[in-house]
């Protein structure tokens, strides 16, 4: 018997269970679920699919019944090999695409990561986007590093009061029961380097995540030798107030370098994911300074290897401090370098209205040498938008690209779906799927097969919607009120539309509630329900955001919409997945051109669930006609008034008109062809075009190649 981490003592049979276990590869490949499946379905169950959880808990005496049983260990002999495939990344695409580049890492910043809900550190889709990217780059080869921060208490928990406003709740996250590992100094001690901030000293730890063939590394300041203060940066997903966000920045992007030099890596390429990791770029050029290079020299060897993306076309999206504080909290960082304050500080500093300050995009901006946009719309708003960081240079000749965001499919294929493929397109489906042609057999798979499979999504989504909330009446004593808000009356036949991600204004979450006699006709109209499911959540300081979400609480509990409302709180990943494989129709009306890409209604194509949005983000590159809906209010413009009348009349007369209809049209056998065929349609063209294979090969080829063969050609 041999122990790991704490586990439970394993047999030697099935004594790398715990490498399984911490590994979170297993999260999207399903021969290593059906092992944690196979020890104990009901803690599978219990525990939201919390291998390391299960194996701390579950009895001795059933690891050694398992190690037995012939089924058990066929599949956990094939899930160790997959394991050992995804660590060796030989074969992989990434080494016959560029055999001299196999060792060459690409280091990949972002201040949050969505890998699992076991570990809560992210807080919407740009952690999301992270993890995919992560999950993608593994089963790719690339070879990457991942860089965040460990939040021990997390993004928060949402809790609502009797009357819908929706509270804060922190918990502090059970390290235990994390996929994760720290790794300490040479001396064996946790903490690894230490960063300067504001006259003080912060020291900074790291936990190592294992993602298949890619490591991510957390920073963690919860240490002994920091003050409180600095003991709290990394406590929480943006919390705190400015400051708090500044120093935190600090932390991820100088700490982050420092901290992969005290391992021993050296990248080839830099990967800043949206501009809170700017401040990576500063650290490379001082170390090129105090190695004797001009200021000049140092920018420019940066940049050669430096790629940025942003994300957001909010202003508010963008981090921006004043300069005096910057300079403050950077005095000792400098050190001897004095002399370059203002030239580091010139970096940042940008006017967007509200005068000079040091902002982490513009940073980004100046000193990367690739910088995309995260669809073909979002680069044209990204170029406008900051046209005065390239002066005098026409629209398409400023250097932002696109690189449309995508989805993992191993992590949002819903099994049902998986197993369609499995029958009727191939073996090969997995790994040609993000080939246009080879979709094209998605036309082979029965009407009436695929039609069941989504029913039984649907229903898989509801069952899972009243289990939840009748869980939380028994273990938390809700009001009644939020039992019956979360869903519990809902039909399962109803054609069911989803909502779900974060409430802020410019997503327009009540937009739908416009007309509410209109929307009760059609949610009751006899033989053709709908229903519509919201899920998601406000910044704790969006107070707008929180607005939003208590008038569609108090929606779901009135009468008149006949129980066909319904919002289920604290959305997660977890919950993520029932939604983007369960609804039929996955709704998105952002105020146009506020949506840089979006990408839960990739995850709902790709099962199937059709698109109804408005024309923003990717469904813009997205939409062909035949695989969803267009929410298309024609010329008009103004105010936001008369565009959200303007929107709310063209998406109630698509669904009366066309897609209830379509819908509930079904022959003899009870089947709606013309809705299959639209089903397919969005499968057949989002699932190549959308997956995170496309856009992980785009950035490898693209920005990560280009950057590394330079670096190769250029050593001495």
């Amino acid at each position: 018997m041999k122990s790991n981490e704490g586990i439970t003592a394993l047999p030697d049979r099935i004594c790398r269970l715990a490498d399984l276990a911490f590994d979170l590869s297993w999260s999207w490949n399903p021969p290593a679920r059906e092992v944690f499946r196979q020890i104990d379905y009901p803690l599978w169950r219990s525990t939201a699919h919390n291998p390391v959880r299960i194996l701390r808990t579950v009895p001795r005496e059933r690891l050694e019944q398992a190690a037995q049983e012939p089924s058990f260990l066929a599949a956990y002999d094939t899930a160790i090999q997959g394991l050992d495939r995804a660590r060796l990344a030989t074969g992989t695409w990434w080494s016959k695409q560029f055999p001299e580049m196999t060792q060459s890492l690409v280091a990949y910043f972002s201040a949050e990561f969505a890998l699992h809900q076991s570990l809560p550190i992210y807080a919407g889709g740009l952690g999301v986007l992270a993890g995919d990217h992560c999950k993608e780059a593994s089963d790719l080869g690339v070879p990457l590093i991942g860089i965040g921060f460990m939040y021990p208490q997390g993004y928060f928990h949402q809790n609502l009061t009797r009357d819908g406003w929706q509270q804060e709740v922190y918990e502090q996250l059970n390290w235990h029961d994390a996929p994760l590992r720290r790794e300490l100094s040479a001396k064996g001690e946790p903490g690894l380097v230490r960063v300067p901030i504001g006259g003080r000293v912060v020291v900074v730890s790291v936990w190592r995540m294992e993602v298949g063939g890619v490591k991510l590394y957390l920073l963690d300041t919860d240490l002994e030798e920091n003050a409180p203060p600095e003991r709290e940066l990394s406590a929480r997903l943006y919390g705190g107030d400015r400051e708090v966000r500044l120093r935190q920045e600090v932390v991820l992007g100088i700490g982050g370098v420092r901290a992969l030099r005290a391992l021993g890596l050296e990248p080839k390429a830099w990967h800043l994911n949206e501009g809170h990791a700017a401040f990576v770029v500063l650290e490379r050029m001082r170390e090129l300074l105090e190695g004797g290079e001009s200021f000049a020299a140092a920018l420019e060897q940066v940049r050669e290897t430096t790629v940025f993306t942003t994300h957001t076309t909010l202003p508010a999206g963008h981090d921006a401090f004043p300069l005096q504080v910057v300079e403050n909290h950077l005095s000792d960082w400098w050190g001897d370098l004095h002399a370059h304050t203002r030239g580091f500080l010139d970096l940042g500093t940008y006017d967007n209205g509200s005068g000079s300050l040091f902002n982490m995009t513009a940073l980004a901006l100046r000193a990367a040498g690739a910088t995309n946009a995260v669809s073909r719309l979002h680069r044209q708003v990204t170029s406008e938008m900051w046209a005065p960081i390239w002066p005098g240079v026409a629209e398409k000749d400023r250097p932002v690209k696109s690189v449309t965001n995508g989805v993992h499919l191993g992590t949002w294929i819903a099994p049902a779906m998986a197993d369609l493929f499995d029958r009727h397109l191939g073996p090969d489906w997995k790994e040609n799927h993000d080939e246009p042609s080879f979709w094209d057999r998605i036309f082979q798979i029965p009407d009436e097969e695929l039609w069941a499979a989504r029913q039984s999504l649907r229903s898989y989504l509801l069952t899972f919607v009243r289990e939840r909330a009748r869980q939380r009446w028994m273990e938390e004593q809700v009001h009644p009120a939020r039992v019956v808000a979360a869903g519990t009356l809902l039909d399962p036949a109803a054609v069911t539309i989803g909502f779900a991600r974060r409430f802020t204004g410019y997503k327009r979450p009540e937009l739908i509630f416009y007309n509410p006699e209109r929307l009760v006709r059609i949610l009751n109209a006899p033989k053709r329900p709908v229903q519509i499911l919201f899920a998601g959540k406000a910044h704790p300081a969006d107070e707008i955001g929180k607005h939003h979400l208590q008038g569609i609480y108090r929606r779901a509990l009135d009468p008149v919409f006949g129980g066909r409302i319904a919002f289920v709180d604290d959305y997660d990943l977890h919950l993520a997945h029932f939604l983007v494989q369960g609804c039929d129709i996955w709704l998105n009306n952002p105020r146009k051109p506020l949506e840089a890409s979006g990408t839960s209604g990739m995850k709902a194509s790709i099962n199937g669930v059709v698109h109804l949005s408005i024309g923003d983000g990717w469904w813009a590159e997205g939409y062909t006609g035949s695989n969803g809906w267009l929410i298309d209010r024609g010329a008009i413009t103004g105010d936001g008034a008369s565009e959200d009348a303007a929107d709310a009349e063209a998406l109630y007369r698509l669904l009366e008109e066309q897609v209830v209809p379509t819908f509930y049209e079904c022959d003899e056998r009870g089947v709606p062809r013309r809705w299959v065929q639209i089903v397919k349609e969005a499968i057949r063209t989002v699932v190549p075009r959308f997956s995170a294979r496309r856009m992980v090969k785009q950035y490898a080829e693209g920005m990560y190649a280009p950057v590394i063969r330079k670096s190769l050609q250029n050593r001495p």
